[in-house]
């Protein structure tokens, strides 16, 4: 079973179900959505890995939502391919000019669907979602879901495995306790955020003394995982 995860958006519900079926077939597991508000909720709730997303939705057409997404630092790196009925060259080029990674003009058959849907998700996928990851000597391999420091293997719970992969995979950057919450949490996930602060904690000491500092506090912003000195 692949572990993507694909929202559909379209507001024609035999449309949703004949490519969930499809994507089914192929091993994504699907969510589906009516409509612009249910599909934001579970973008925020659920993190896609892509979104289909039909042109035409009540409410608010696919385009704008499309923008809305791209714009939106927790969103914009979420690949998305556009359905639509509309074939003509000007509203292909405005769906990618608003940051669609794809467009395919229905009717479409299921394997190209699937065809196109995996060369979205190989040309997207960052370095550390499929391959290991070290930096200075730590080593997070994500498809055996292990943290390994100079060899030996560290003990740590989910959450604490999951802020690690998201710091290894963004260095450098200062993020604030709301943006973790949102990152590693899911937005719609009521937590405070102090709790994020436990976790911290939690997280440097199953690092241990030669890894802890790689997770730095920044005074008055947040947090950053940086091999340079704070």
């Amino acid at each position: 079973m692949s572990d993507k995860t694909v929202l559909i958006v379209d507001d024609e519900a035999p449309i949703r179900e004949m490519i969930a079926v499809a994507l089914e077939m192929a091993d994504y597991r699907c969510l589906e959505a009516g409509n612009v508000k249910d599909a934001h909720t579970l973008i925020i709730d659920q993190k896609p890995d892509l979104i289909l997303l039909d042109w035409m939705l009540p409410g608010a057409s696919g385009i704008e939502f499309a923008r809305r997404l791209k714009r939106d630092e927790s969103t914009g790196e979420i690949p998305i391919i556009m359905l639509t009925a509309k074939a003509d060259e000007d509203n292909k080029i405005q769906g990618l000019e608003v940051g669609a990674d794809d467009y395919i003009t229905k009717p479409f058959s299921p394997r190209e669907l699937v065809a196109r849907l995996k060369a979205v998700l190989r040309r997207t996928t960052p370095q550390g979602v499929e391959t290991a990851i070290e930096i200075d000597g730590l080593k997070l391999d994500p498809v055996c879901h292990r943290v390994t420091a100079e060899g030996e293997e560290l003990s740590m719970g989910p959450t604490e495995y999951k802020l690690l992969q998201f710091f290894m995979t963004h260095q450098d950057r200062v993020y604030t306790r709301g943006q973790l919450l949102d990152q590693v949490w899911g937005g719609n996930v009521y937590v405070e955020e102090r709790t994020v602060d436990v976790h911290i904690r939690r997280l440097r000491k199953a690092l241990g003394e030669r890894h802890d500092n790689l997770v730095q506090t920044v005074r008055g912003a947040g947090y950053r995982f940086s091999t340079k000195a704070a």
